[in-house]
This record gives C-alpha cells, sequence and structure tokens, in this order.
C-alpha cells in the first residue's frame, strides 16, 4: 500500500512539474479533433 501511495505522490509531483506541456499537448489534440471535425462537415 505505501509503495502505491509513493507511487501517486510521484505522479503529482510529475505532473505539477510538467503542467503546461500536458495543457501544451491537450490544446494540440482539441485543435485537431476540431479541424477534422469542421473539414468532415
Amino acid at each position: 500500500m505505501e509503495a502505491i501511495v509513493e507511487n501517486t505522490k510521484g505522479l503529482g509531483l510529475l505532473v505539477n512539474l510538467n503542467w503546461d506541456r500536458i495543457l501544451y499537448l491537450a490544446t494540440i489534440c482539441v485543435a485537431l479533433g476540431a479541424g477534422a471535425f469542421i473539414g468532415s462537415l
């Protein structure tokens, strides 16, 4: 159980350090999805 808690803390730290990169990738995915949707109309 302690290993799971430690891994969760590590993942939280990783997200806190790289939240801007995650947001950047999410924005690109949303833009590509919107472009594909508009292109299929």
